[in-house]
């Protein structure tokens, strides 16, 4: 008889799965604190999904600029692209998250990397402001 707890055919548990989805989902929805309690107990801060996507990269991509602040204390590299090639703060700008670009750029995201760019997006979208911040940082 199978266990209720088998593996998958692929060899991951269904509760890391299920785990992982929650961790994911925490980063999406900016809960600071719970995410904060799962790193501290073990989740490693730069956990990736099966598309590359760091806790970092949903966190600023959905505007939670405390949390990617938390991810960053524990070791979070704000600089990590996922599999399209695109970087945390490049979705930043894309989302017009102010407080995100300059929480990233303070823990020393780089606007230069990945495609497109942050400065790259910056400049498609008309977003000045963020060439100005990328200058002086």
């Amino acid at each position: 008889m199978e266990s209720p707890h088998a593996a998958d055919p692929e060899g991951i548990d269904p509760q890391v799965v299920e785990l992982a989805t929650t961790i994911f989902a925490l980063a999406r929805a900016g809960d600071t604190a719970s995410l904060d309690a799962y790193i501290r107990a073990g989740v490693p801060a730069n956990l990736t999904n099966d598309q590359g996507d760091t806790l970092v990269m949903l966190a600023a991509y959905y505007g939670h600029a405390d949390t990617v602040e938390c991810l960053c204390r524990h070791g979070a590299d704000v600089n990590r692209l996922n599999d399209r090639g695109q970087s945390p703060l490049a979705g930043a700008v894309f989302k017009d998250e102010d407080a995100v670009v300059k929480t990233l750029l303070a823990h020393g995201a780089d606007p230069t990397l990945g495609q497109p760019s942050a400065i790259d997006t910056a400049r498609m979208f008309g977003k000045e402001h963020y060439l100005e911040l990328f200058d002086n940082a």
